[in-house]
């Protein structure tokens, strides 16, 4: 599979991932009726995904203000999901992505040395399903939820 380059404007492609319960999360549910932002990180308890991700529960009241679902997505399995949450109360779902699949498909992936890693990337997709928001690394969250506040 080819990773794929996304733009703003663009329609944000389907999919349907497990979440930590085993519960599956698909993208065209939400659409018509709230937002969704992705956070593509490359690993559960690590410094820097930990940081990123303790920073949007800190903020997850300003997420949950402008009704905007948020999902973490990787590929780790529902386990090392289930301790990430459980060690610091994220009160999102993390998403599984077996094979690094939606990853490519949102080029939230990078090739090192033939290895495929997840770039931490995140993605603000409105009602309508379009692409509003995208950024490479760890944009403060105040960027974002300004970048969706008006589709919210």
């Amino acid at each position: 599979m080819a990773i794929t380059e996304l733009h703003i404007g663009q329609k944000a492609p389907d999919f349907s991932l497990k979440n930590e319960q085993g519960e599956v999360v698909q993208l065209s549910h939400f659409e018509g009726k709230q937002p969704v932002v992705l956070f593509f990180y490359p690993g559960d308890l690590t410094p820097g995904c930990t940081l990123q991700l303790c920073a949007v529960r800190d903020d997850w009241q300003k997420f949950e203000d402008l009704g905007i679902a948020v999902f973490g997505i990787n590929h780790a399995n529902a386990e090392s999901h289930q301790k990430f949450i459980k060690k610091y109360s994220f009160p999102f779902p993390l998403l599984i992505d077996p094979g690094k699949k939606i990853s490519m498909l949102y080029g939230a992936i990078r090739d090192i040395f033939r290895v495929q890693v997840i770039r931490r990337t995140v993605v603000g997709i409105d009602k309508q399903g379009t692409i509003r928001y995208q950024k490479r690394g760890m944009p403060k969250n105040s960027e974002i939820l300004k970048a969706m506040q008006k589709f919210a």
